[in-house]
């Protein structure tokens, strides 16, 4: 079977032993779903139940969950849960029919996107997730500067459509990249110094749009996760400013693909091209947005949306349905009224301080990066060289001290941690207690 990067360097392979129940149900699985789907973990985990940053097994085990963004204001919110009974339990049909709900949280979540920055976002389109909005982007992208070529990190992802496979090189496997695409460096803050990380960034942007143009395909878009988390959690927000200009000096579009950063997590701003101070001309989102409802979005300046809109009828039966509209009405509440970017940023900081407290006595702990509750620690071996197999073992080491972490980057080497947004002081105790005792077990 060939190696994704993303999907493969925390999967689990048959060559591991499981016990004979876990065996069994992993053996119907493999035969009913086929051989694309992937498990985490050496040991696969048998979830339930799940409540706040909890989640319990088969057996009634208790883990800690410190990587699920998708349950953003925690695993079965009550606010939520009640908010998406109510509407299902009333209506649920699609957005050819009329309803107040769309247009009420239309404008809820227009404001967040424009109450600290821009305020060109002021449409915005429904589909249920994030590859959906990012294909959808590409196409608007592309129908308002005539071109086709897109510009992405070297480990970037942006989902399994077709349009957005060809511009996520972390899928790797039988997967290739489009020929209209060509990948730059991501900002590395580890091994580049703080006042070159902008310029590099910006010259191999404008060195990839030259190729572009060279090779034909010409130039729409720049598309980045604002966090750069497919690649290894890079939160310096210095970087895009410069090359956002030279996005449109060329006269491409911007796409902030707000998936995975978005809503808060990392705790500066609600959303993350916020923190770097640019005007995205397209915003996409998806994952924590509807709290496990699968709901996503695409948010646009009207006169880069303009030719699009009235060339293409767009249609989506079940994007922006009154229930998932509900719940993530009910997510925006729940930020606001348990204050949970204040969370991200002051619980975020005690978890960095401590892993980076940690890691001081820790050779083989090279660097502690994020911001908010998004966590990246990079794995080194004796010589100093990204360490995959050590944050492999460590991420397992976790598993079975029953704290679940993931890993992302390019070596498979930075350990990924993003915990819902309710993570509390306690959690904090109780990951760095469970993250010490594996780091002296695996090293």
């Amino acid at each position: 079977m060939s190696f994704s990067n993303i999907m493969d360097s925390n999967s689990y392979s048959a060559d591991h032993p499981v016990d004979p129940a876990t065996e069994s149900l992993i053996a119907a699985r493999d035969r009913i779903l086929g051989p694309a789907y992937r498990l985490f973990y050496q040991r696969p985990v048998h979830l339930v139940r799940g409540e706040g940053t909890r989640l319990y097994d088969a057996d009634g085990a208790c883990y800690l969950d410190a990587y699920n963004n998708v349950a953003s204001v925690g695993h079965c919110h009550p606010h939520v849960v009640e908010a998406v009974t109510r509407q299902l339990s009333t209506l649920n049909t699609h957005t050819r029919y009329l309803h107040g709900g769309i247009v009420d949280y239309s404008r809820r979540l227009l404001d967040t996107l424009r109450s600290e920055g821009p305020d060109q976002l002021d449409q915005v389109m429904y589909a249920c997730t994030g590859s959906e909005v990012n294909d959808l982007a590409l196409r608007v992208a592309e129908m308002y500067t005539g071109a086709k070529g897109v510009i992405v990190t070297t480990d970037a992802y942006h989902g399994n459509t077709a349009a957005v496979t060809a511009i996520s090189p972390s899928i790797g496997g039988a997967s290739v990249l489009g020929e209209h695409v060509r990948t730059i460096p991501p900002p590395d803050s580890y091994r580049i110094p703080a006042d070159e990380l902008a310029g590099r960034f910006t010259a191999d942007v404008v060195t990839a749009i030259d190729k572009l143009v060279a090779s034909g395909a010409g130039f729409s878009a720049l598309i980045v996760d604002t966090i750069f988390s497919s690649d290894g959690i890079y939160p310096d927000p210095s970087v895009l400013a410069p090359a956002v200009d030279a996005v449109h000096r060329a006269g491409g579009v911007f796409i902030a693909d707000e998936v995975q950063p978005g809503f808060g997590r990392t705790g500066d701003a609600m959303w993350g091209f916020l923190r770097h101070g640019v005007a995205p001309d397209l915003v996409t989102m998806g994952k924590p947005m509807g709290n496990g409802m699968p709901i996503a979005a695409m948010a646009a300046r009207s006169e880069i949306l303009d030719t699009f809109a009235r060339e293409i009828p767009y249609f989506n039966t079940f994007g922006g349905n009154p229930v998932t509209v509900a719940a993530a009405a009910a997510v925006l509440d729940v930020i606001e009224d348990e204050k949970l970017m204040r969370n991200a940023a002051e619980v975020g900081s005690q978890l960095r301080d401590e892993i980076t407290r940690l890691g001081a006595d820790h050779p083989r702990i090279g660097d502690v990066r994020g911001t908010g509750l998004y966590v990246g620690v990079e794995m080194i071996d004796e010589t100093g060289a990204p360490d995959r197999a050590g944050a492999r073992a460590l991420v397992n080491a976790m598993r079975e001290r029953r704290v679940l972490i993931s890993v992302c980057g390019r070596d498979g080497n930075v350990l990924k941690i993003r915990p819902p947004m309710v993570f509390s002081s306690t959690d904090v105790d109780w990951f760095c207690t469970e993250f010490a005792g594996a780091v002296a077990s695996s090293f």
